[in-house]
């Protein structure tokens, strides 16, 4: 007798997480860079209007992206580029406007962070991307991304400013500490999840320094290129990539874990 058919794998509305899932990531963490900079320096609007600009935006592309039934590739990504914009706008109004300064700010969204995760995993058993298929589990992980991307913003200036590194240091210290982690990912059993999350963490203060190397001032260490014009080439490389490479949901079953 043939076995009863199962229930078929659900589809998440998150993309599956390979090589051009990391190539989008750190083009769109630049661009956040460099267009929350356009609004906030170029278009001297500062940074709480930036921030509340940004922010809106971000709460009604997750609203729509948490509404949708299946994965959008263009919906996910505005998304994403929302949040790490509000990000570069949050995190520079809380290190500048409110002073409390790159060490201050990044140990506060550090802890914030840090909390998220700890709640998700408490309430849902698992920070796993894989869960990610109800709009609780959706909340959590817009929340956590969120927090990574504002975070993000702040370690790349404190590395480079606090820590003396300038942006090309910074960005040289960003991308060896994820060759390590997927060195890691290659060679160990480390926990996949934790990676994941490492290497999400870490691109965005990646894509911040950057993005300031390419447009601050020159007496600042930058190379002093025009924000729009930096913002509107990657925009273009991003709807680019989301065209031509391949993009697919995560796929996985029921009960995963």
């Amino acid at each position: 007798m043939a076995d009863a058919p199962t229930e078929p794998e659900k589809v998440s509305k998150v993309p599956e997480v390979v090589l051009t899932f990391w190539i989008i990531k750190i083009a769109a963490t630049t661009l956040g860079e460099t267009g929350g900079d356009t609004v906030t320096m170029s278009m001297n609007l500062g940074y709480l209007v930036g921030t509340v600009i940004f922010a809106s935006l971000l709460v009604g592309l997750v609203w729509w992206q948490i509404s949708v039934k299946r994965f959008h590739p263009f919906l996910y990504w505005a998304t994403i580029i929302a949040s790490t914009t509000a990000g570069t706008t949050l995190a520079d109004f809380a290190d500048r406007s409110l002073g409390i300064g790159y060490t201050g700010g990044s140990a506060l969204l550090l802890t914030g962070l840090l909390g998220t995760l700890a709640l998700w995993h408490w309430s849902m058993g698992s920070v796993s991307v894989d869960t990610v298929r109800t709009p609780k589990a959706e909340i959590f992980y817009w929340v956590t991304i969120t927090f990574s991307q504002t975070l993000g913003t702040a370690l790349g200036d404190w590395i480079a400013d606090t820590g003396g590194l300038g942006y090309e240091g910074g960005a040289l210290v960003f991308a060896a500490a994820l060759l390590v982690l997927v060195a890691f990912y290659y060679w160990t059993r480390v926990s996949r999840v934790f990676l994941f999350w490492g290497a999400f963490i870490l691109t965005r203060p990646l894509g911040a320094t950057v993005g300031d190397l390419l447009d601050k001032p020159l007496d600042k260490g930058g190379m002093d290129f025009s924000r729009p014009l930096a913002s509107a080439i990657l925009g273009v490389f991003i709807v680019a990539c989301i065209l031509l490479l391949p993009q697919r949901a995560g796929q996985h079953p029921e009960n995963a874990r």
